[in-house]
């Protein structure tokens, strides 16, 4: 076995200037869109049921947002968010569903009617979004046109406790 030694070479230049080495990740500023490379995973829970919904989006705006919320969600059901904008929507009086919003400048969670449980909270999706980061991270970097396939698979695994027939012939469309 051969040990390469690369001990007291990091702070040198590169060698061939027409080929820069690579970059180790995409750290451009501001919310992620699938134009910049980092398209954002939109991630909802029932609190009751905790079947977990995700879907890859193209941005973050409102009109994206309330699209996917609208389809995956029932018409009265009150929705936990943080206290970015693109939850406004829901604030509005011609709309079914009604939003409580944690403001985490404040604290993880907010208990507003003073009776000592601390209910606004988003730590349940938080929660599931380290595991969904775990399970990306063996892969090294997923391509953005695959992404959707690989969370999809998490969601299957996530939702589903074992792999039945019954669900194998529904994921067959049978």
């Amino acid at each position: 076995m051969r040990c390469i030694r690369t001990r007291g070479k990091k702070g040198k230049p590169h060698r061939n200037l027409d080929d820069p080495p690579r970059q180790r990740a995409n750290k451009a500023r501001g919310r992620g869109t699938y134009e910049n490379d980092r398209p954002p995973v939109l991630g909802m829970v029932g609190r009751e049921t905790g079947w977990a919904c995700f879907r890859v989006c193209v941005d973050t705006k409102e009109e994206t947002i309330r699209r996917t919320v609208a389809g995956e969600t029932a018409e009265e059901a009150c929705i936990f968010t943080d206290e970015n904008r693109s939850y406004l929507w829901l604030e509005s009086e011609k709309e079914s569903r009604s939003r409580r919003a944690v403001d985490h400048s404040r604290g993880w969670a907010e208990d507003r009617d003073e009776d000592g449980i601390r209910e606004i909270h988003v730590n349940t999706i938080e929660g599931i979004w380290t595991s969904l980061r775990n399970r990306l991270r063996r892969f090294r970097g997923v391509h953005k046109d695959h992404l959707s396939g690989y969370v999809a698979m998490f969601e299957l695994a996530f939702n589903h406790d074992q792999i039945t027939p019954a669900l194998l012939q529904r994921m067959c469309g049978m």
